[in-house]
């Protein structure tokens, strides 16, 4: 009989690594995107198929159900401000 897991298996160090990973690779979607502005696409283009190519390689990664799941929660993170960035001044 096998055991659950009921931990993270990552230690503190992942979960930093794989946090300053998720903001480095932060930063090459925004290069790209402006990279994409500049060349004359519409910001909301670039938005959709970055979306969906984000789709694609999670489901990919993980499987439709447990992607479904993650975009359920989409919703309230949206209202709750967490897309949200305050007006530059």
């Amino acid at each position: 009989m096998s055991a659950v897991m009921t931990t993270n298996p990552l230690t503190n160090f992942d979960e930093e690594t794989a946090a300053e990973e998720r903001r480095q690779a932060l930063g090459y979607v925004t290069q790209a995107f402006e990279e994409a502005l500049m060349s004359g696409l519409e910001g909301d283009s670039f938005a959709h198929a970055a979306l969906f190519a984000a789709f694609q390689e999670l489901v990919g990664a993980y499987g439709e159900d447990p992607v479904a799941e993650f975009a359920e929660k989409l919703p309230q993170r949206v209202r709750n401000g967490e897309f949200t960035i305050a007006a530059r001044h």
